[in-house]
């Protein structure tokens, strides 16, 4: 995303729209329906990832093929959406509270970095990293509950876990076991994944957008003729794909740890310790990754499919003068 300060007919600085210039009332409506389909459509890769993480030493289902295989088998189509329900219910808000969290606080990262001269892909990445970061811990209040709810939901029935009669079922002995911290079972460590990994994320992103715009000879500080709306998209898609890739890379450890945290039953009181001294028993660190190719797909076939919406939702509630 640009600079706040950035002239508005340069090339670069066209294919980007600040927080200021937008219908807010048309952003929301229309993004919670974008993003509604982007998730119904990437949702079956969580799933499995989940499952993976998950598993048992002895279970046979060692990968994602098999683990797609399993589920088709026993629950068909259905199965791949399990918790989707619950997911949705909360993922509208979380996303409401993300991406003003985010707009807002980038503005205000790049008015903050600016007096330190820095070269253009740096200051993009601190202030995307920093407004990243924020968005994320400010959206994982809404978001954790419903993670533990629709993750215990991906797995019930499978090595070993309990199952349930929808979500509410889930919520309902939940707070009969745990009260209301049960909800928020690995609170710390999704913190620790996700505000890192948004903040990896969309560092990479802005910086890895100027740096494309750069080897493409198109320069952010001198006027020219906007590059056609194809090869936008395809720069920003690019710029998902990094992003994604990075962030999973980073990350797909502390995810592991906090989903078996998450999908315990009541009786398993372990500790986020004993889950590390677990997986490295079994499988020694390599354990720490088990899912990183489901996630490394999910984050960057989310990245490069949530960045496009986004990026168009951005330009389609952007305020008459600016159309």
């Amino acid at each position: 995303m640009g600079t706040p300060t950035a002239p508005a007919t340069t090339a670069v600085g066209q294919t980007e729209i600040n927080w200021d210039k937008l219908n807010k009332t048309k952003f929301y409506v229309v993004g919670a329906g974008l993003f509604t389909g982007v998730t119904v459509a990437l949702y079956p890769v969580s799933v499995v990832k989940t499952r993976l993480q998950v598993a048992s030493k002895d279970i046979a289902e060692r990968n994602a093929f098999s683990v797609i295989k399993g589920i088709l088998r026993t629950d068909g189509i259905p199965g791949l959406y399990r918790g989707f329900g619950t997911v949705i219910t909360g993922a509208v808000p979380a996303r409401i509270i993300f991406l003003t969290a985010l707009e807002t606080t980038k503005v205000a990262a790049f008015r903050m970095v600016e007096p330190f001269k820095l070269s253009e892909p740096t200051e993009a990445a601190i202030a995307n990293g920093i407004a990243g970061m924020i968005a994320s811990l400010f959206s994982q209040s809404v978001f954790v509950p419903i993670d533990v709810v629709s993750q215990k939901l991906m797995v019930q029935g499978y090595s070993g876990h309990a199952k349930y009669n929808g979500g509410l079922d889930v919520a309902r002995k939940i707070l009969k076991s745990d009260g209301i911290r049960g909800f928020y079972r690995g609170f710390g460590l999704s913190v620790m994944t996700y505000s890192p990994s948004s903040a990896v994320w969309w560092a990479s992103y802005g910086s890895s957008q100027r740096v494309i715009w750069s080897l493409l000879g198109q320069r952010t500080d001198v006027e020219e003729a906007a590059p056609s709306q194809s090869k936008i998209a395809l720069v920003q898609a690019t710029g998902g794909i990094i992003a994604g890739a990075t962030a999973s890379c980073i990350t797909t450890p502390l995810d592991t740890i906090k989903t078996r945290l998450q999908v315990m039953g009541h009786e398993k009181r372990n500790t986020a310790r004993q889950v590390v001294k677990g997986l490295i028993m079994d499988e020694g660190w390599k354990g720490l990754y088990r899912g990183l190719g489901p996630r490394f797909f999910s984050m960057s076939a989310w990245g490069t499919s949530m960045i496009l919406a986004y990026e168009y939702l951005k330009r389609l509630c952007a305020k008459d003068e600016l159309v």
